[in-house]
């Protein structure tokens, strides 16, 4: 008996649910296995950054691209192939003996994660074209998204706890076999007939930038910041986001239509979108170090308390929507980013107290997590509506962009402030015990939540620091250095979003004559 309509939009929706599910566990889930990653793997404190980066920059990569392709080939096939090699590539992941295979492997889940994430949205599109059907959709996808997001960090702790950390990985495989189900049965067909070309030399000229960059900040230390080859690869990551930005302004249909920016709400929720992953979202990589290896707490505690952080983002986006139609977005999304900043400076206070706990840091983690649901959802909202209908896919794609491209680079600072931070306090307290590349391995096996095998390593280190005092002192003092550089850097893009906003006054009903002539010629 074959499905109706109701029932097959209902199955589509479970499915694209699902998908969305494993696209957010994906990203929170493994930040809280990271220190078990650096000991089981035998990696180092930059392995374990780019096994976060590689997923992040593969996603930036192919976003642009699967949405164009999607457009072109149809939907529902790119969604197939993506789930398809989301599985494979997670399968990959967990089969993986050493940090570099998981780092190439997990690139290529990014790919096919970035590939899931953008055909996901216009499946919804298509499917539910109704308006109270669609808003009943999207709100169920979005509320899937958050929880497979906010609950990551204790269902990666319980997994490594009850099993192994390959099973982090290895548990999309069946969720990708049963989300291929139940697409192949219910999603229908979609494509834009118009789509446009490709902008291969676009999406090729941001993405080696970005890679650039990340990878100057991550191995600068190791390889000399002024040396030829780190001086080398700065320059050509300059290079490449000069050329593309000339593709960008010569191509015939850019990727980044940038007369976009002459909008004023549009430029606010995207700095809006920078100041969220400029601290929030990049810290919830080291959060779990920090909760592990500063505190003292297993995988599964570490989880617990890292829901602190994450949950306020499931219950705020309501209040947000509300709060936005009563005072404009110009005033809530600069509002989020300033409470997101107390959340850190919070915490640092918290970090600080002489007997810290998951307790004394509550308060910030609970503040953090409330800002990011305060800005998140009208940061979306207003990065598409104050663009003509026609662009709107072009304007989430910038916003997604923005939040990917910031989080890798936030990533990788992080962890340089974090290394640094500890390295210096080392060679302060330590210098007449260790030599120079001992204290840089010391420093990189701290930074990584490494303090297992410390004395082993290092046999200096029991009589130069035999309580642990020092180090443990260290790792502390430079996680207070992230969250004043997270607090500080998203107070002032809170500013720079409020000026743009113009103190949050309905912004000029003109756009860019670009915009107005397509919209023009589309109606």
């Amino acid at each position: 008996m074959p499905l109706s309509h109701a029932g097959k939009n209902r199955i589509a929706l479970a499915a694209i649910c699902l998908i969305a599910l494993m696209f957010g566990l994906e990203i929170s889930s493994v930040p809280v296995i990271l220190p078990t990653l650096e000991k089981e793997l035998h990696g180092d404190f930059s392995d374990m950054q780019w096994i976060m980066n590689a997923y992040t920059i593969a996603c930036t990569t192919v976003l642009m691209a699967a949405g164009t392709l999607a457009d072109r080939y149809g939907r529902k096939r790119i969604l197939l192939v993506g789930v398809v090699l989301f599985g494979l590539t997670s399968l990959v992941c967990g089969l993986a003996q050493n940090a570099w295979v998981l780092i190439f492997s997990r690139f290529l889940q990014g790919l096919s994660g970035g590939a899931m994430l953008i055909c996901q949205l216009a499946v919804l599109s298509h499917q539910f074209q109704e308006g109270k059907e669609r808003s009943k959709a999207f709100a169920i996808w979005g509320v899937v998204f958050g929880m497979g997001l906010g609950f990551g960090p204790i269902i990666g702790g319980a997994i490594v706890a009850l099993s192994s950390w390959q099973w982090v990985f290895l548990v999309h495989v069946p969720l990708a076999v049963l989300a291929l189900a139940l697409v192949l049965g219910s999603v229908e067909e979609s494509s834009d007939p118009d789509a446009q070309r490709l902008d291969l030399a676009g999406i090729v000229t941001l993405s080696l930038a970005v890679l650039g960059l990340t990878y100057f900040i991550t191995q600068g230390p190791g390889i000399g910041f002024t040396s030829p080859l780190a001086l080398g690869i700065l320059a050509a990551s300059v290079a490449s986001f000069a050329m593309f930005l000339w593709v960008e302004k010569t191509h015939p249909h850019p990727m980044f239509d940038f007369s976009v920016f002459r909008i004023r709400n549009f430029s606010g929720s995207i700095i809006g979108s920078i100041g969220m992953n400029f601290s929030f979202w990049p810290f919830m990589i080291y959060l779990p170090i920090y909760f592990q290896s500063g505190l003292g707490y297993d995988a599964v505690t570490a989880g617990s308390a890292l829901l602190a952080y994450t949950l306020p983002t499931l219950v705020m986006p309501p209040l947000a929507e509300r709060l936005s139609l009563r005072w404009r977005p110009g005033v809530v999304i600069p509002a989020g980013l300033f409470v997101i900043g107390l959340g850190f400076m919070a915490m640092r206070y918290g970090s600080g107290m002489a007997a810290a706990s998951w307790v004394t840091m509550l308060p910030g983690c609970l503040l953090a997590g409330i800002g990011l649901g305060l800005t998140n959802t009208p940061v979306t909202n207003t990065t598409t509506g104050s663009v003509p209908a026609t662009r709107a896919g072009m304007a989430s794609g910038m916003d997604m962009s923005a939040r990917l491209i910031t989080l890798a680079i936030n990533i990788a600072l992080m962890g340089f402030i974090l290394l640094e931070g500890i390295h210096s306090q080392l060679r302060t307290a330590l210098s007449a015990s260790l030599d120079a590349p001992q204290l840089r391995a010391l420093s990189e096996k701290i930074a990584a939540g490494s303090f297992a095998s410390l004395s082993e390593s290092f046999p200096a280190l029991s009589q130069a620091d035999p309580s642990g005092a020092t180090v443990h002192a260290a790792l502390v003092n430079s996680f207070g250095l992230v969250m004043l550089y997270g607090g500080i850097g998203v107070w002032v893009l809170a500013g720079i979003s409020l000026l743009i906003f113009g103190g949050g006054k309905p912004a000029e009903a003109e756009q860019p004559s670009s915009l107005k002539t397509e919209e023009s010629a589309c109606s």
